[in-house]
């Protein structure tokens, strides 16, 4: 009988199995390397491209941001403006209003009654104005005529509620008169202008 020793042959089949194997594994983990670089490659290309964009969109927000506040620095000119013009035009109309003021009041005063202090006091103002209030400091010669002077304030499309605040008798010279404080209102709600359709004939005004 013959015998045939096969260990060299299972030997060799085994040792080449392994070499099979550790090449096998050492391809894995290169071909496992290359994946992973490129995964990485990948993502970090990403990442820099959102980066990018993210540094545009700082810059493009932070244009609009100073773009903003131009815009709210004009808007805060354009309020000052339009606050100066409407100072502006209140003063302008205050400034017509005060001369139709003055004008009704020389029409309305009637005679034997002017506008002024009795006697010479430093603090006495004939003619004091407060928002929509006048103050009238005057002189007559007889109660009868104030009273004429309050109905043609209270019928002038100017003024209205026309108030007495006070009348005393004091000495001017070497005559005694009556001295009062009158309070009158603007009516500004009618035109100042309607004053000249007012009638031509007022109580108490001598044609």
């Amino acid at each position: 009988m013959i015998r045939i020793n096969l260990l060299p042959h299972r030997e060799e089949a085994r040792k080449l199995r392994r070499q099979q194997f550790y090449g096998l594994a050492v391809v894995a983990v290169l071909l496992g390397a290359v994946i992973a670089l490129m995964v990485h490659s990948l993502n970090e290309s990403r990442i820099q491209s959102q980066q990018a964009d993210n540094d545009f969109l700082k810059s493009e927000i932070a244009k609009l941001d100073k773009d903003i506040a131009e815009i709210q620095r004009l808007k805060e000119q354009t309020q000052a403006l339009l606050s100066r013009k409407q100072v502006i035009e209140l003063l302008q109309s205050h400034r017509a209003e005060t001369v139709h003021v003055f004008n009704e009041l020389a029409k309305l005063v009637p005679d034997g009654v002017y506008l002024g202090c009795a006697q010479a006091e430093p603090d006495c103002k004939a003619f004091k104005q407060s928002g929509m209030k006048i103050s009238l400091i005057g002189v007559t010669q007889s109660n009868a005529r104030v009273s004429t002077l309050m109905r043609n304030l209270d019928a002038s499309p100017i003024f209205e509620r026309p108030q007495l605040v006070e009348i005393k008798a004091v000495e001017q010279g070497k005559r005694r008169v009556s001295q009062f404080n009158l309070d009158i209102f603007i009516e500004r709600a009618r035109d100042p202008g309607d004053s000249a359709k007012s009638s031509p004939t007022l109580p108490g005004k001598k044609p």
